[in-house]
C-alpha cells in the first residue's frame, strides 16, 4: 500500500466520503487511489475557489466534513478566499494539498512555494506530511482537528513522494474531541443580567441558529424582554413557518446604531462582540452603544444548545411558540423590486429548501421578508469575500440530495466563481439559482458615499458592469446549464415555480 492508498482508506474510515477536487500531477497518486479504492465521491471544480466554497457548504448542511485537493501553492492560494469565509462560519474542511517531493522542494521549480505558511492564517491545524508511513495517521489527525467544536480548516500538506512511496499505513478513526460545557457561574451570570431589567441584547451565532436552540432563546426573551439579534452573515440559520425568527443586525452601522440604541448589557452566544464591516470616518465601529457591558454566555467552542437551554431552565422560562404566519403570501406583480422578490419566495419556496445567500445590495428584503415561507435553512457569505455563493450552493446539494437549494447571487460577485455552474451541470444537482443583474458593483456606490467621496466617470465606470452587458443566459448554456430571463415579477414566479420542479439545476437571470 502507497501513501495515497492510506490517505483515502483513512478518510473514509474517519467519516470522509466526499472530496472537492481540482487536482495536479503532484495529486496523481491519490486520483490513481480512487480507482482501487471504492466509496470517495469525488467532485470536480473547474477552478480552487469553487472546490473549497463547495466544501464549505457541503459541511454546512452535511454537519461533516468534506475533503479538498488542491495543486501546491498556487492552487492552495487561488482558493484561500473561500477558505476564510469556511474558518468565520468555523466550518470542518479536510483540505488536502499536493506539493512538491520532498527531495525536490531543495532544488526550487517553478510551483515551490510556502503552501504550509500559506495555509496556516485560514487553518486550525496544519501538518506536511513527512513519510508514507505517517500519511494516514495525519489524516485521522486532521478529521479530528477538523471536526473539533467548533469547527474548522485542517489542512495536511501531501508532498508528491510520500504518496507514491509504499509503506503507507491505515490509522483508526480518531474520537471526536469532548465539547466542553459552559460553567454554571456563566448561566448565572448571564441570569443575574437579564434579570436586572436592564434593556439586554443576547446575539446568537453558529449552533445557536439551529432550531431546538433558537427556541430555548425565546423562552429566554419572553421571559426578561431581552432582545435576540445574530451577526449579519451567518454560516445557517433555521427559519421559516413554525419555527422562531431571529433578526440579523443591520450591514449599515448607522441603521445599527439606531436599531441597537439603548442598550445596556450585550451577552454573547457563541459570537464575537458585534463589529461594523468597515471604518467610516467619524463613526464608531460598534454597532451597540460604547458603554455597554460585554457579557458571555458561551464562546464558539462551547455547547451553544445546552448553555441556552440551561439558561431559560435557571430563568424559569416557559416555552413560546412560534405565530402561525397568517395567510400564505401571494406571489408579486409588476416591477422587480427586493421587497417584491422577498415576497414571491416566500409563497414559492419548496419545503426544506437550502437557501444560499450571496445577494449583497439588493436583497436588503429577502432575509426580513422571507420569515414565513416554507421551513428552509439559510446560508449566507460569512467572511466578506465574494464569489462563495454559487460554490456554496453546490456543495449543499451534494450534502442533501433532495432537497431544492435556491442561490440568491449578484451578478458582479457571481462571475467569481462561475464555474460553479459546469460542476452543477456535471453532477445535476437540484439548484435554482437566481442571478440578480443589476450589471454593477451597487454595493460600492454606497461605500463611496459612506467614506465622503464625490465619485466623477473614472470611478462610477470601475463600478460598472455594462458596456458589455454579462449575458448570464448564455454563459449559464455555455456551462451546460438551461437558462431564461426574467424582467418582471410574474415572469420570474413562473420561472422560479417551474425550476424548482424540475430535476438538476436551473438558472433565472432576473433583470433589475
Amino acid at each position: 500500500m502507497n501513501g495515497a492508498e492510506s490517505l483515502v482508506k483513512t478518510l473514509l474510515a474517519s467519516g470522509v466520503d466526499t472530496c472537492f477536487a481540482n487536482p495536479g500531477t503532484s495529486e496523481m497518486h491519490f486520483v490513481a487511489a480512487l480507482d482501487r479504492i471504492p466509496g470517495m465521491r469525488c467532485v470536480l471544480g473547474l477552478f480552487e475557489g469553487v472546490v473549497t466554497g463547495a466544501a464549505d457548504g457541503y459541511a454546512r448542511m452535511a454537519d461533516k466534513p468534506a475533503a479538498t485537493l488542491l495543486h501546491c501553492g498556487p492552487g492552495l492560494a487561488n482558493g484561500l478566499a473561500n477558505l476564510h469565509n469556511a474558518r468565520r462560519a468555523n466550518t470542518p474542511v479536510v483540505n488536502i494539498v499536493g506539493d512538491q517531493a520532498t527531495y525536490h522542494r531543495p532544488l526550487d521549480a517553478p510551483l515551490t512555494a510556502d503552501t504550509e505558511g500559506w495555509a496556516r492564517p485560514v487553518s486550525v491545524w496544519t501538518r506536511t506530511a513527512t513519510r508514507a508511513a505517517s500519511v494516514g495517521a495525519d489524516a485521522a489527525a486532521a478529521v479530528q482537528a477538523a471536526r473539533g467544536a467548533p469547527g474548522g480548516v485542517a489542512t495536511l500538506v501531501l508532498p508528491s513522494d510520500v504518496c507514491w512511496d509504499a509503506g503507507g499505513r491505515v490509522a483508526a478513526p480518531l474520537p471526536d474531541l469532548p465539547v466542553p460545557k459552559v460553567s454554571p457561574d456563566a448561566v448565572q451570570q448571564a441570569a443575574r443580567v437579564l434579570r436586572s431589567g436592564q434593556p439586554t441584547l443576547v446575539v446568537l451565532a453558529g449552533a445557536a441558529l439551529r432550531e431546538a436552540a433558537l427556541a430555548d432563546a425565546h423562552r429566554i426573551a419572553a421571559a426578561t424582554d431581552a432582545r435576540l439579534i445574530t451577526p449579519m452573515s451567518n454560516a445557517r440559520v433555521a427559519r421559516g413557518r413554525g419555527r422562531l425568527a431571529v433578526e440579523r443586525i443591520p450591514y449599515s452601522g448607522e441603521a445599527a446604531r439606531t436599531r441597537l440604541a439603548g442598550i445596556r448589557n450585550v451577552i454573547l452566544v457563541g459570537a464575537p462582540p458585534p463589529v461594523t464591516f468597515f471604518a467610516y470616518p467619524g463613526q464608531s465601529p460598534r454597532p451597540y452603544p460604547e458603554d455597554a457591558v460585554i457579557h458571555v454566555l458561551a464562546r464558539p467552542e462551547e455547547d451553544l444548545g445546552e448553555a441556552l437551554a440551561r439558561l431559560a431552565d435557571e430563568l424559569g422560562a416557559p416555552k413560546v411558540q412560534p405565530s402561525a404566519g397568517g395567510p400564505r403570501a401571494e406571489i408579486a406583480r409588476g416591477a422587480v423590486t427586493s421587497e417584491a422578490v422577498a415576497q414571491t419566495l416566500t409563497a414559492l419556496l419548496p419545503e426544506q429548501a437550502v437557501v444560499v445567500e450571496e445577494s449583497v445590495s439588493f436583497g436588503r428584503a429577502f432575509y426580513p421578508g422571507t420569515v414565513h415561507a416554507a421551513p428552509h435553512d439559510w446560508l449566507q457569505l460569512t467572511g466578506g469575500a465574494i464569489g462563495d455563493g454559487l460554490p456554496l450552493a453546490t456543495g449543499a446539494a451534494v450534502a442533501v440530495p433532495g432537497r431544492r437549494v435556491v442561490a440568491l447571487q449578484a451578478d458582479g460577485s457571481g462571475m467569481y466563481t462561475l464555474q460553479s455552474l459546469w460542476t452543477m451541470a456535471r453532477e445535476r444537482l437540484d439548484v435554482t439559482v437566481v442571478v440578480l443583474a443589476n450589471r454593477k458593483y451597487a454595493i460600492l456606490l454606497g461605500e463611496l458615499a459612506g467614506v465622503g467621496a464625490n465619485p466623477g466617470k473614472t470611478a462610477l465606470d470601475m463600478l460598472d458592469l455594462g458596456n458589455p452587458d454579462l449575458d448570464w443566459v448564455k454563459l449559464a448554456n455555455g456551462m451546460g446549464v438551461e437558462a431564461a430571463r426574467a424582467a418582471d415579477m410574474e415572469s420570474f414566479a413562473d420561472l422560479f415555480r417551474s425550476a424548482n420542479q424540475r430535476k438538476g439545476p436551473f438558472l433565472i437571470e432576473l433583470v433589475i
